[in-house]
């Protein structure tokens, strides 16, 4: 029945940082953006491999719980095939990684990061 991940849908406080973050320092394409007046919200599609992340931003969005043990989704993660150099790409676009791992079960390294609005956001090591 389910044949893939077709989008994420992430909601953004700023919508210009959130949008040089997603672009310039994950490096992700844009595929479209759009100002949907009557919502006072943008939106912007960007590629991700087969699937898309969509960024949004919304008036008075309420905040939500991030933490990675909090209910509801856990993490994005992004798979990378060599996390150095991920990780060197994030931390000189001035966001901090912490320490990476390895998975117990699988034997592949990952880290943990967040997005200018505290997602927790993970790369992992294919």
């Amino acid at each position: 029945m389910l044949a893939g991940i077709h989008h994420v849908a992430i909601i953004a406080s700023d919508y210009a940082v959130s949008k040089r973050f997603y672009t310039e320092v994950l490096g992700l394409p844009e595929i479209a953006e759009t100002y949907r007046a009557e919502r006072a919200s943008w939106k912007l599609d960007l590629r991700l491999g087969s699937a898309q992340i969509e960024l949004f931003t919304f008036p008075d969005a309420p905040p939500r719980a991030s933490r990675p043990e909090a209910l509801g989704l856990r993490h994005l993660a992004f798979s990378v095939a060599d996390l150095d150099a991920a990780v060197a790409r994030l931390e000189g676009g001035g966001v901090a990684c912490e320490p990476i791992r390895t998975d117990e079960l699988t034997g592949r390294r990952f880290t943990f990061f967040q997005d200018p609005d505290g997602l927790p956001l993970e790369l992992y090591e294919t």
